[in-house]
């Protein structure tokens, strides 16, 4: 496959060229802004690495900030200094290595200007991901990769130009997941502030496992998860909570704590202490919940999946049905998981119907909120998780709708569980709460409004696909009915299939048709949206919009596009 340049929109070569007449909105035209406004030759320095890109041609000798001896001097001292650019000048990378920065001796103008190099590289990619005429990736299949980049580990170190040339190729291949035009995942966009609320911690480099260790980071988590327990419905934010890598672990250690709950001897003698355990949960949850069996010893066969109606919702009256079973069988129902927000459908269960039977059964209550637990920011949209304030813990994943840098997930707990001296079923302070700054850090720049008018804009995004592909010829709806999240399930039916009577030989080109799509949105590299079956239904596409730089025009576009890779099939 060809490798197009930046500067093109990443279409195949035979589909014209557009890259001419650069708009002031170009990278080009940027670079040239830039490059008068921003300090330190920051400016200069994106130009020059966007328009190597662009050529995409390789440099003969790798990029190093060695200058030639014209330059030198061109600080504006008067005198030999050792301000940054003067050192620019004689620092070349082609033969330092990672010992001769700091720590070492007289490393600190090297590290300085190593990391500025590492920082230019970041600004260059930052720009160009926000701009449409980029691809959202540069595709190549796994053996040309390799082919193309020395990624072996090898036994001698690289030097500090081999580390920024692995920096611009990884970074070259990537997908640009900040991309206005990147549907794919759950996640998706790239928050400047949250994006430095990253370096910081990272800089930061500590853990969190006591006050001594980290002041600032364990107050930011206690704040932060007190004010999401107070958004939830919680008197006075009272409770527990932690920050997680993901919504998987959130949820297991939910399930941890109801069977703790339940039966505390369990921590010491293990699961032959207690009898066999039954949870609940709907057909179209996350696969979390099994997964989360299985890691604590409990089993998948012992998640009973719990139907669910046409538009994705669990049926409270089988809950309670197999509840009911499960006893009958020597079962010990200890835990209920009800979802805010399903992955493929976006769908919301009924929580207080919900509530109601786990109260009466005296089962753990559980909120999978990961993909929808944000709506609760939302006055016009909070309604859907009405109920879940009578739930004992909660999931929810900032990560997704509130676009803070991945991964941030928060468990939290109706009940505290801190402080029980003796009876905590699992460590909670640990080096994954530094997560809690992404959240912390963009919430006091947005504030609970701004993330408000984000997560309404992307819902109105939502309804705004659904109302122009509804009746619009070639596409069927999976299901009837408004999208309840910004999930937008359709089929797209080509020409060549959309009139055929026969209906098993309709179903069964139809299931090849998202696939089949879907690649050659890979290889052009324009835009992304995932796909996948659900029960007896064929391949879909699921559409799901989080991205804060997504617009009207951006859906339109998807629309179209979908339209013209299809259109042969």
């Amino acid at each position: 496959m060809a490798s197009h340049g930046f500067w093109g929109l990443g279409a195949p070569e035979n589909a014209g060229d557009n890259t001419s007449n650069q708009s002031p909105t170009t990278p080009r035209a940027w670079c040239q802004a830039a490059a008068q406004k921003l300090p330190g030759g920051i400016g200069s320095k994106l130009c020059a690495l966007l328009s190597v890109a662009g050529e995409g041609e390789k440099p003969s000798e790798p990029t190093s900030t060695k200058l030639d001896e014209t330059t030198v001097g061109t600080c504006g001292c008067n005198k030999p200094c050792n301000c940054l650019k003067a050192t620019e000048a004689t620092v070349g990378f082609s033969d330092l290595y990672s010992t001769d920065l700091l720590p070492a001796l007289d490393g600190d103008m090297k590290t300085m200007t190593f990391l500025q190099e590492v920082v230019d590289i970041l600004l260059a990619y930052i720009t160009e991901s926000f701009d449409r005429e980029t691809k959202v990736i540069d595709f190549h299949y796994p053996n040309e990769l390799l082919q193309r980049n020395n990624w072996e580990l090898q036994d001698e170190p690289e030097t500090l130009d081999d580390i920024l040339i692995s920096c611009r190729a990884t970074l070259k291949y990537a997908i640009k997941t900040a991309h206005p035009r990147y549907f794919n995942q759950l996640s998706t966009g790239l928050d400047m502030v949250g994006l430095a609320a990253d370096w910081l911690t990272s800089t930061a480099n500590t853990n969190m496992f006591t006050y001594e260790v980290a002041p600032v980071f364990v107050l930011l988590e206690y704040v932060t998860l007190k004010k999401m327990r107070e958004i939830i419905g919680w008197e006075d934010g009272r409770g527990d909570g932690i920050f997680s890598p993901g919504g998987a672990i959130s949820n297991m250690y939910a399930m941890l704590l109801a069977r703790f709950k339940m039966f505390p001897e369990v921590k010491e003698k293990g699961m032959s202490s207690v009898p066999r355990l039954a949870a609940f949960t709907s057909e179209h949850s996350h696969f979390s919940i099994k997964k989360g069996a299985a890691a604590l010893g409990i089993g998948t066969e012992s998640v009973i999946c719990i139907k669910a109606d046409e538009s994705g919702k669990m049926i409270p009256a089988d809950l309670e049905r197999k509840i009911l079973e499960a006893k009958q069988k020597g079962f010990v129902p200890f835990f209920v998981s009800a979802t805010a927000g399903t992955t493929v459908y976006g769908a919301f269960d009924p929580l207080i119907a919900i509530s109601d039977i786990c109260k009466k059964y005296q089962v753990w209550f559980h909120v999978d909120g990961a993909w929808g637990g944000s709506l609760i920011m939302s006055r016009m949209h909070k309604w859907k998780l009405d109920g879940v304030e009578r739930a004992n813990s909660v999931t929810w994943n900032p990560h997704k709708m509130m676009a803070v840098p991945l991964q941030c997930s928060a468990l939290l707990v109706r009940e505290e569980v801190r402080g029980q001296r003796g009876d905590i079923p699992f460590t909670y302070h640990s080096s994954q709460c530094l997560l809690s700054l992404h959240f912390r850090i963009r919430g006091l720049l947005y504030g609970t409004i701004g993330f408000e008018a984000q997560i309404d804009k992307c819902l109105e995004l939502s309804e705004y696909l659904y109302n122009k592909i509804k009746d619009r010829e070639g596409y069927e709806m999976v299901f009837n009915g408004k999208p309840q999240h910004t999930n937008v399930c359709f089929w797209y039916l080509p020409p060549g299939i959309r009139y055929l009577e026969d209906k098993e030989e309709k179903k069964k080109r139809l299931h090849k048709v998202a696939p089949v799509i879907k690649a050659r949105m890979m290889e052009y590299g324009t835009t992304m949206v995932s796909y996948q079956p659900q029960g007896d239904k064929v391949n879909f596409f699921r559409m799901v919009i989080s991205n804060p730089a997504a617009t009207f025009e951006d859906i339109d576009f998807l629309i179209e596009e979908i339209e013209r890779l299809g259109q042969d099939l």
